[in-house]
């Protein structure tokens, strides 16, 4: 190959890279979307996760009441299932406590009862008697909101007119200010609210009813509650 050929060669094959063009705004805006990433994972996990303020304690249900895998329902079976006779368990009311015991502050949950006819729903003492059939009433440690009949509700020993039955209910708790208040969840419609002065640590206290008629074979359903984020500007 003459030197000729060889320098024409190499003419043609040399080029000069310019530098890219930057267009205004083509630049991806690292700090806006790594400063949004936990928000966007956490807005993600809302359609994943669920939140219910109380689950059912096993230890304490009657042998006859059977709870869902997840601890939010209580249904009646009508046969007594093998379960230790430990001195937390009910073996005459027909009841299971919530998990947690609240000793001060403000809590709240919905209690799905739909079209049962017979149903006990809100808070107890830790220290009730549980081995025996007592009144359910504040002076026995009991604070709830009771079902009978289909169309019968009664608070502390009185009878409740309700305007419409409800389907679920709101149990609201303020320890601090010794009130439990019940609530239909559809329209925040009062029921009854009880006064007292705390003097120990309470626990949620729910109860199917039988089913003798079998109208009330449903189960007691404890809502989750809906989680909400919000943004504040750090500007």
């Amino acid at each position: 190959m003459c030197f000729q050929s060889y320098k024409n060669i190499k003419e043609r094959a040399q080029c000069t890279l310019q530098d890219p063009e930057l267009f205004s705004g083509a630049l991806i805006d690292v700090a806006k979307h790594l400063g949004n990433l936990k928000f966007q994972v956490w807005e993600m996990m809302l359609g994943m996760v669920q939140y219910t303020p109380v689950i059912l304690d096993p230890k304490t249900a009657r042998s006859d009441l059977s709870l869902s895998d997840q601890l939010t329902t209580v249904t009646f079976t009508d046969r007594k299932q093998k379960c230790p006779d430990n001195p937390e368990r009910f073996s005459c009311c027909l009841a299971v406590l919530g998990s947690e015991r609240f000793t001060s502050g403000k809590h709240s949950f919905e209690v799905n009862v739909g079209n049962k006819t017979s149903w006990d729903i809100g808070v107890a003492n830790k220290s009730i008697i549980r081995k025996s059939g007592i009144p359910l009433c504040p002076k026995n440690g009991f604070w709830l909101l009771l079902h009978r009949n289909g169309d019968m509700y009664i608070a502390g020993g009185n009878k409740l007119t309700l305007k419409k039955k409800p389907q679920t209910i709101r149990v609201q708790l303020n320890y601090d200010r010794g009130e439990v208040s019940f609530f239909d969840s559809s329209d925040m419609a009062p029921f009854h609210t009880f006064t007292e002065t705390f003097t120990e640590g309470v626990y949620p206290y729910f109860s199917p009813g039988f089913n003798k008629d079998g109208r009330n074979e449903a189960p007691l359903q404890i809502y989750p509650v809906k989680v909400s984020v919000t943004v504040t500007s750090s500007k």
